[in-house]
């Protein structure tokens, strides 16, 4: 199993542009069934990742 730890000194780095990301930007995607979000990079716009896609019963 892979285990996860909170890292709070250390800033993650852009995989396209390789600027530090002080903050991440992100837009609701549109659909009839739930939510989706598309995060991204707010140095170069490039798309970090989508999240899971969200029923209407949870939010």
């Amino acid at each position: 199993m892979i285990t996860c730890e909170e890292q709070n000194d250390i800033t993650p780095v852009c995989p396209h542009c390789k600027l530090a990301l002080g903050k991440v930007w992100f837009r609701q995607l549109g659909g009839i069934l739930g939510k989706r979000y598309v995060y991204f990079c707010p140095g170069c716009k490039c798309c970090l990742g989508v999240s899971h896609r969200k029923g209407f019963w949870m939010g």
